[in-house]
Order: structure tokens, then C-alpha cells, then sequence
């Protein structure tokens, strides 16, 4: 008997946990995006509704807003989609114990010993009770193991239930995109194209050896996956691991004064130490993230011998970034 996965993905989450908190919202195109005064007018989510008016993820505020003069604006509230978001864990937890957590509107569901119920009858059972009770709409991806799960759950959304078997590979997932596959990012992609690989069928049939030589281990990964092949676990602790504290702002105008971004860096700086003493943890690493106007973004990090937590150390180390690659 092979492993039942599911795969729960919270459609427009954001838009949805502003709909389930205001239900007047529900029926009119809503989008969650930063104050366009403060330079934050970016659309975070849209619902379906401002989907259909072609509005999407990561589309300028202003634009949105020419396409549908009638749209909804909320500001992120991370305060109430954490605490819904939780809500939805905790009645996934009661499906089956083989919970991991993959992102706040995201999760893995392991439901193979509940061989009695019928997988699909029982994605019908999760997806009903979220949408009663919590009032969030879900797609269920269902497959022998994680990666088609995550491939099925984005086939139809919104409340959309997709089975998808190793067998249905080759016709179902071969002939899209690499860009389209899951654990295939911008650049992996331009990389692969430059392989001539354009599809998820020319990525399973690639020479292994020369995807390791371009993108390493993660080559033959992928290569599995583009064959329907991932042993990875359903793993309840993953999700807990906490891979990094961070604390971002945006700036109302543009600052080129580095005495004064050194002061932002310490304010920043301070908010990240008092998280991680808060969690108990240390690192030994900073990264340092800066975003222009034209939302060009560079990313630079250090790992030192000794692990910090206070943040004093993390601003030297942080100013130590800016200054040498300033």
C-alpha cells in the first residue's frame, strides 16, 4: 500500500482570513496591500473576485485600482492571519497527528492509516468543516507523496480537490513548464532553459549528471520529481524548525546618508534581538537584505565563529555588511 498525502493549501489566504473577519467583504473584489503613502502599495492578495477583474499578486496598488475603481483596500493585519491560521492547524491536527506545517496558509497531511475512509470523502470532510468553522476556503492536492500532493493542490482553486497518481505523470505533468513545477524558482528555470530544458518532461528525461553539474544535488531532486518520484516524509517537527528571525522596513523616500540607515539598521537590529532571546534561540549568521525603488533587491550574509543573540552584536555585524559593501 502506497502513502495518502494531502496537500492543504488556504486559497488567498490573507483576503480570505479579512473576508471571514468581515463578512460584509464577501462577494467584492478585495485585495490586502501596504499604504501607498508609506510606498507600500504593492498587492499582497487578492481574492478570486479581483482575480477574475485581473488584478494579481505583487501588481501596483494604483493599477489595481484603475482596473476596478470600486476595489476594497485592508492593510496587513499578520496578527489576525497568524491567529486564523492557527485555527486551521489545530482542526487539521484532529484529521491526523502526520501534520507538517510548510507555511502560514500551507501544510502537508499524512491520512494513509485512515484506510477505512475514502481519501476523497474525507478532503470533502476538511475542506466543509474549514470553510463552516473558520470560514476559509481550501484546495486539497491528493497524491502518494509530497511533491505531486503540493503539483495536484494547485490545479483547481479555489475549493478545488485534485487526485493525482504517479501513473498520471507523463500526460498531467510533462507537458507544462519547468517555470509552472514545484521547487523551480526564476533562476533555477532560466538555467534549466539554458540546459534546453523547457518542460517538466525534458527535466525527467535530462542526463543527470549534467543537471548536477549545473544546479548540484538538487539536480537529481528535481529530476525525481519530474518522474512523480519524492520520498520525503510527512515530518510534524519541520515544520517547527525556525530557519531565521527577521525584521524588514520600508523607507518613505529614498535614504543615501549612511549614518543614517546605521540608525535604522540599530532599530532593526534590537526588534531582532528582543525575538530571539524571546524564542530562545542564536546565530551565528546575518543576512542583510536592501530593496530599491525599482524593487532591485541584494542580499548579502556572513557567518561568524561564535554564535550571538544580543543586539548590539547583531548591529555591528549588520553595519560591518552595509559599510563593506556599501
Amino acid at each position: 500500500m502506497g502513502r495518502i498525502i494531502f496537500h492543504i493549501d488556504c486559497n488567498s489566504f490573507f483576503a480570505s482570513c479579512e473576508e471571514a473577519y468581515d463578512p460584509s467583504l464577501k462577494g467584492k473584489p478585495v485585495v490586502v496591500a501596504g499604504d501607498p503613502k508609506e510606498r507600500r502599495g504593492i498587492v499582497l492578495a487578492a481574492n478570486y473576485l479581483a482575480r477574475q477583474l485581473g488584478i494579481y499578486t505583487t501588481m501596483p496598488l494604483w493599477e489595481a485600482k484603475k482596473k476596478c475603481p470600486s476595489l476594497i483596500v485592508r492593510k496587513p493585519n499578520f496578527s489576525l492571519y497568524r491567529a486564523i491560521s492557527q485555527q486551521v492547524f489545530e482542526r487539521l491536527q484532529r484529521v491526523s497527528p502526520l501534520l507538517e506545517r510548510a507555511s502560514i496558509d500551507e501544510g502537508y497531511l499524512d491520512v494513509t492509516e485512515m484506510a477505512s475512509v475514502h481519501p476523497l470523502i474525507l478532503a470533502e470532510h476538511i475542506q466543509r468543516d474549514l470553510l463552516e468553522t473558520v470560514q476559509i476556503p481550501i484546495s486539497i492536492g491528493i497524491a502518494p507523496n509530497k511533491f505531486l500532493a503540493k503539483m495536484a493542490s494547485e490545479m483547481k482553486k479555489p475549493l478545488g480537490i485534485t487526485v493525482l497518481r504517479k501513473r498520471d505523470v507523463p500526460n498531467v505533468l510533462w507537458p507544462l513548464t519547468v517555470e509552472t513545477m514545484h521547487g523551480v524558482g526564476e533562476k533555477t528555470a532560466k538555467k534549466l532553459n539554458a540546459m534546453g530544458i523547457a518542460t517538466i518532461g525534458d527535466l525527467a528525461k535530462a542526463n543527470e549528471i549534467a543537471l548536477q553539474q549545473t544546479l548540484g544535488i538538487y539536480g537529481s531532486r528535481l529530476k525525481e520529481w519530474a518522474n512523480g518520484i519524492d520520498h520525503r516524509p510527512v515530518n510534524p517537527e519541520e515544520g517547527e524548525k525556525r530557519k531565521s528571525i527577521g525584521n524588514s522596513i520600508t523607507l518613505p523616500y529614498d535614504v543615501t546618508e549612511q549614518r543614517v540607515l546605521l540608525d535604522i539598521l540599530r532599530q532593526l537590529a534590537e526588534s531582532v534581538g528582543r525575538r530571539m532571546k524571546q524564542k530562545r534561540v542564536v546565530s551565528a549568521t546575518v543576512q542583510l537584505t536592501i530593496r530599491y525603488h525599482d524593487f532591485q533587491t541584494i542580499t548579502r550574509s556572513k557567518t561568524w565563529d561564535n554564535p550571538f543573540q544580543e543586539a548590539e552584536e547583531i548591529f555591528r555585524y549588520a553595519a560591518y555588511l552595509l559599510k563593506k559593501h556599501w
